[in-house]
């Protein structure tokens, strides 16, 4: 096997395993879209929730790509906004059900 061989070889494979992760991320991400919308969140935290994946995946950030501070703290806001959001809902649900009146 020359060297042309095996580097074209490493490169199908990496290309393989690289669309297979693809792959289970776009079936999580498609689950998750599913769930939230199940849950019944305001559309405001879901766009919140997209906004800061899409600004995961995107190559423009406020600090390099090795450092990843900006991209978890973007991703840490947009979660305690969704569950901020959850917890909303259910306090709101949860006076429906004791009868006390709904701001």
């Amino acid at each position: 096997m020359d060297t042309t061989t095996a580097v074209i070889t490493v490169a199908v494979v990496l290309a393989a395993v690289v669309l297979a992760l693809a792959v289970g991320v776009l079936v999580r991400l498609i689950r998750t879209r599913r769930d939230l919308r199940r849950a019944g969140l305001p559309t405001g935290p879901r766009w919140v929730f997209w906004g800061a994946v899409l600004y995961l995946v995107l190559p423009t950030d406020l600090l390099p790509d090795p450092v990843y501070l900006d991209d978890i703290g973007v991703l840490l806001l947009a979660l305690r906004s969704v569950r901020g959001s959850l917890g909303e809902r259910d306090s709101a649900a949860e006076r429906r059900q004791d009868g006390a009146p709904v701001r």
